[in-house]
C-alpha cells in the first residue's frame, strides 16, 4: 500500500480507485487555462484528490462543485476548501441535470485511469449539460479519442466521441509528476459538444458504431448484415472495414441503414 501525504494529511492511495495525484504545479495552471474557465463558470472537477488542481480553479472561482467518491480526500477537500460545494459520490451515479441547472457545466478533472472509459461515455450521454470537458487521462486513451481514419487507434472511441463532440489532444504529461508514480504518460484532451446532434437517434448511432466495429477485421458487410437491412447501400462500401470510414461517412451509412426486426 502506497501512502501520500499532503500538508500532514496521509491517505493510502487506492489502487482500485485508480488514484494517482498531480505534484507539479505548473501542470495544473495549464490545465485550468486551456479550459478557459472564469469566475462566472458552472465548474465542476472530477476527483480533486488532495486538490492540486482544486485550489488552481479557485483563483479563477472562487465557488464550484466537486464530485469526490474517496470519503477521506472529501474530508480532506471541505476541510481545505470550505467555500466548495463537495459531493461524496461516484461520478458515474452523478446527476449531470440537476447540476446543471439553468447553467451548463464546465468540467475539469485528473480522472482515474481504471474508469476513464465509463467516465467519457457518461459525458458523451450528458453532453447538453456541460460546455467543455477539460480532462486529463491516459495518453494511450487520449491517442484512441483523437485518432483519425485508417490508424490502429481509431475505433468506437474515437467515433462516438468525434461524432458528437469537437475533441482536440492539448498537451502531454509525463509519469514522473505523479505520486504514485504510474507506469504510463498522460495527456490532457479538450472535449466540447456539437451545438447541433448530426444525427437524431444519437443511440441508435452509438449502437451502429459498436456492431461496424464489433470484429475489426471483417468488413462492414460482415458486421452488420446480422442486424440491419444492407439493400440501400453500395456493395464498394460494404466491403470496407470500419476503420477506413470518416465520422462523415459513418453518418451517410447511418442514414442508409434499417434494423432488421
Amino acid at each position: 500500500m502506497i501512502k501520500v501525504e499532503y500538508k500532514h494529511t496521509e491517505i493510502a492511495a487506492k489502487k482500485k480507485l485508480g488514484q494517482n495525484f498531480l505534484t507539479d504545479r505548473n501542470i495544473t495552471r495549464k490545465i485550468v487555462a486551456s479550459s478557459g474557465a472564469t469566475a462566472d463558470d458552472n465548474i465542476l472537477e472530477i476527483g480533486p484528490g488532495f486538490g492540486a488542481l482544486t485550489r488552481e480553479i479557485i483563483a479563477i472561482c472562487p465557488t464550484f462543485t466537486v464530485v469526490e467518491k474517496d470519503p477521506k480526500l472529501a474530508a480532506f477537500i471541505r476541510s481545505e476548501y470550505p467555500g466548495l460545494k463537495v459531493l461524496e459520490a461516484d461520478f458515474l451515479d452523478t446527476d449531470l441535470e440537476l447540476l446543471a441547472g439553468e447553467k451548463p457545466l464546465r468540467v475539469l478533472g485528473n480522472i482515474p485511469y481504471s474508469i476513464t472509459s465509463p467516465i467519457l461515455f457518461k459525458l458523451l450521454e450528458h453532453r447538453r449539460s456541460f460546455i467543455s470537458a477539460t480532462l486529463m487521462m491516459q495518453h494511450e486513451v487520449a491517442m484512441r479519442i483523437v485518432a483519425r481514419p485508417s490508424t490502429k487507434d481509431y475505433g468506437i472511441l474515437a467515433v462516438q466521441m468525434q461524432a458528437f463532440c469537437d475533441v482536440s489532444y492539448l498537451f502531454k504529461v509525463g509519469r514522473k509528476v505523479f505520486r504514485p508514480q504510474p507506469g504510463v504518460d498522460s495527456a490532457v484532451i479538450s472535449m466540447k459538444p456539437k451545438q447541433e446532434s448530426p444525427v437524431e437517434e444519437s443511440e441508435g448511432f452509438r449502437r451502429f458504431v459498436r456492431t461496424a466495429f464489433h470484429q475489426r477485421r471483417k468488413t462492414l458487410l460482415n458486421n452488420l448484415k446480422e442486424s440491419y437491412n444492407l439493400d440501400a447501400v453500395e456493395s464498394s462500401t460494404l466491403k470496407l472495414r470500419a476503420e477506413a470510414l470518416t465520422i462523415e461517412e459513418f453518418f451517410t451509412l447511418f442514414g442508409q441503414l434499417k434494423p432488421l426486426d
